[in-house]
């Protein structure tokens, strides 16, 4: 795999893939969607297809962590409606993956991670916030289910930003804050470790990679406490203006890259 080991670091980028890591346990308890900032600083740091791979160990940390944090929140129906085509959307990833260089998947997903906040911000504009998640029965919620399931998918696979496009959907269908979290804990605990064995035949993931992760791992801890803290303070309407604006910020640094 064509990346650094620890060794290879200087201080600054060190620091910097740390802060990544705190971000990400933050974003898995507090703001979902927040760690494509940590996605833009791995990519900078290091190569950036092997920067998914480093990344993904780190991502799982803070899923189990928001997974012990949130656990009687998760909305079951909702995450078993999504899984079927969460796996296409994974699968379609792998392939796009074999073929698909930087500047291709940095723009694709910046494309679509803009276009779901805008189109979430147009539908919130349109419906009551509130709306509760069971609409997901329907076969509207059927439909949006399954397209932002392969969606997520697919942006999970090929740059790890699956969090985004599932913030939107979750907006989308209504849920509170607990709900969202606990939801969106198992489902990238789920996804995130389904990849494992994608990322590391594609050769993201390897005994440098793992070692490098060894070490971020320690800074994930504080970031879910940090996140379970602030989470208790940030009123809900806050909480989903500030997973848009995330989402925005995360879309317009691959763009912009």
């Amino acid at each position: 795999m064509d990346t650094m080991t620890l060794w290879h670091l200087t201080g600054w980028e060190f620091a910097a893939l740390a802060f990544a890591a705190l971000l990400v346990g933050f974003s898995k308890t507090a703001v979902s969607g927040a760690n494509t900032v940590s996605l833009a600083i791995f990519a900078a740091v290091l190569p950036a297809r092997a920067s998914t791979g480093v990344l993904l160990p780190v991502l799982i940390a803070g899923d189990v962590l928001a997974v012990l944090t949130y656990r009687r929140h998760a909305h079951w129906p909702t995450l078993w409606r999504l899984f079927p085509a969460v796996g296409a959307g994974v699968i379609v990833g792998t392939v796009f993956l074999v073929w698909a260089d930087d500047t291709v998947v940095r723009t694709s997903i910046g494309v679509i991670l803009l276009f779901m906040a805008a189109v979430t911000v147009w539908r919130r504009r349109q419906a009551d916030a509130a709306e509760p998640p069971d609409e997901i029965t329907s076969r509207a919620g059927r439909v949006k289910a399954r397209s932002y399931g392969v969606l997520g998918g697919f942006t999970t696979m090929v740059a790890n930003a699956g969090g985004p496009v599932m913030s939107m959907y979750l907006l989308s269908a209504g849920f509170r804050k607990l709900g969202f979290l606990g939801t969106s804990a198992f489902f990238f605990l789920i996804v995130n470790v389904s990849k494992l064995p994608f990322s590391a035949g594609l050769g993201l993931i390897d005994g440098r990679s793992l070692l490098l992760d060894a070490v971020l791992l320690v800074f994930v801890v504080p970031g879910a406490f940090l996140g379970r803290w602030a989470v208790k303070r940030i009123d809900q309407r806050l909480f989903e203006r500030l997973v848009i604006a995330a989402t925005v910020v995360g879309g317009l640094q691959l763009l912009l890259r």
